[in-house]
Parts: C-alpha cells; structure tokens; sequence
C-alpha cells in the first residue's frame, strides 16, 4: 500500500466518499458486532462535525484514504473475533498486500475497490505491547496496537451514516465514532510514535471546529484526565504544539499548504493553548 500523501492536496473527494461508503458497507455486514467497534483515524472529523455547517472561515476535511477501526478487548476474550472476520471474508473482504506482496493481517480490502483499505485496532493489554506494533489474533487477522484506544469506547458518539455502499446499496446505520476528547488523545500519541502532518492536521482541525467552540472539545477531554494515557497525550501537547516552529504547527502548516506559514502556525498555537489552558484550570479546581 502506498504511503500516505504528504499535502492536503493528494486527498481527492472522490477517494474520501469511498472510505465513507465502505464504513457503510462494513456497517451492513457486521450487524450487532459494530456495537463492540469503534471508528477512529482521519474519518473521524468528518464524521462528528457537520461539514456543511462548519464555522465560518473554516474548510472542510480533507477526509482519508482508509478507514481505521477499533477493537474491544471483549471481542477478542469472547472470541467473537471469529465472527468478525467470517463476516468480513463473506461480505468480499481479504488480506492487502505491502509494498514486498506480503499479506498484511491488519489490513483488509475488497479487490475490485482495492484503493479503500480497512485497518483494525487494539488497546495494549500485554506486558510488551508497543504501539504500533501488531498484535497476533490468529493465523490470518491481526490488530495494529494503539496507545489510548480505551479511551475512544468512553468518549464516543453515535453518528448516522445514509448514502451509498460501495456495492451501490442504498443504506443507512448507525456507527459509533471516537469521541472528540479521546480523539485528541490518540491523534496526540500517533503523532508523537510517528510523525505524520495528517496526524497533527487532523487534530487541530477537531479542537478548532468541533461543537461551538474549544470549550466542548475541553469538556469531553477532561473526564479522561485521570487516566494514564490521557495525561501523556496532554504532555505530547505541550511538547509539540505549543511553540510557534513546533513540530505540531510546522507540520499542520506543511500539511495544508506545503511549507511554513505563519498565520497557520499561529492559529495551532492558539487553538491548543486555549484546550490547554481550559484543562489546566480543570485540573487545578480539583
């Protein structure tokens, strides 16, 4: 699979309309297994902010080019992971190949539509877990291991998907969607593991957009304090977002417009320090 574009531009909306429709797709297919899943990664903001009633001033996402998906711990300690990858082969999915023609177990396509990829995750449960690794499930399925993913199953929102599937279905469910406050979490961990500028675009384009402004993004952050990932998340902030050449604001900025732009980098710096400092009084009123 190729990596990921770099600019905002190598995002076409044609690309984007086909993760969303395949999130429909597995929607029809899982059934009640999508109550123990979760959709996390750059479908997310597009999915919790309403792209036509953005702020004014504001674009709309660039959206993604797969669609990320997280695991309970339940499902696997149940071992109705089975059911989920039956339904999955059933449904025309199979394993994508790397670049070396590899199969990749986290990773599954359906081959006539092999430009939409679907990658599943899971929390660390085990002594030397590490992100970004892959935790074996069986022979032939795998999950990516994601820092925080715990998180997005306390903070996450219903949304109603209606369109088309791939298949060219008329359809409509419901998905849950990882919560705004979780969202920044996990964006601020998979920056920090590897650096991409969609990572750090993605993050600040939710606490800037998101409800009516950064106080709800704050709001759904701060029940989430109290855990250990959380609190890394919010160290990874103030690391990398809040200088104004910051590898955050720097990398947003490379992301929208290719290279440095002062007006960008400001807006992130802005837009953190108010989360930040939102969460900083929260803290200290306790």
């Amino acid at each position: 699979m190729p990596d990921k574009p770099t600019p905002a531009a190598g995002y076409k909306s044609k690309q984007v309309e086909l993760v969303r429709a395949t999130c429909l797709y597995v929607a029809t297919k899982l059934g009640d297994i999508m109550d123990e899943l979760v959709v996390i990664g750059g479908l997310v903001p597009s999915l919790l902010i309403r792209q036509d009633e953005l702020p004014e001033g504001a674009d709309a996402h660039v959206g993604t080019l797969d669609l990320d998906v997280g695991l309970t711990l339940a499902l696997l300690e149940e071992g109705r992971y089975k059911t989920l990858t039956e339904r999955l082969r059933r449904a025309g999915f199979e394993q994508d190949v790397n670049d070396e023609g590899n199969p990749t177990r986290q990773r599954w396509k359906i081959e006539q539509i092999a430009k939409v990829t679907v990658d599943f995750l899971i929390q660390p449960s085990l002594p030397d877990d590490k992100g970004g690794r892959l935790r074996d499930i069986e022979p032939d399925f795998a999950a990516v291991i994601a820092p925080g993913l715990h998180l997005a199953f306390q903070d996450r929102e219903q949304v109603t998907i209606e369109g088309m599937t791939i298949m060219g279905e008329q359809a409509k469910r419901n998905v849950w969607v990882c919560g705004p406050g979780a969202f920044v979490v996990l964006k601020s961990i998979a920056f920090r593991l590897r650096g991409e500028n969609k990572d750090a675009y993605d993050l600040y384009y939710l606490v800037r957009n998101f409800g009516t402004g950064v106080g709800d993004v704050a709001s759904r952050l701060k029940p989430l304090l109290g855990d250990a990932s959380a609190q890394q998340a919010i160290d990874y902030l103030k690391e990398d977002f809040q200088l104004h050449d910051g590898t955050g604001p720097r990398r947003v900025a490379e992301f929208i417009t290719g290279g440095p732009d002062n007006t960008i980098q400001a807006n992130v710096v802005g837009f953190v320090d108010q989360l930040l400092r939102l969460l900083d009084e929260h803290e200290g009123s306790l």
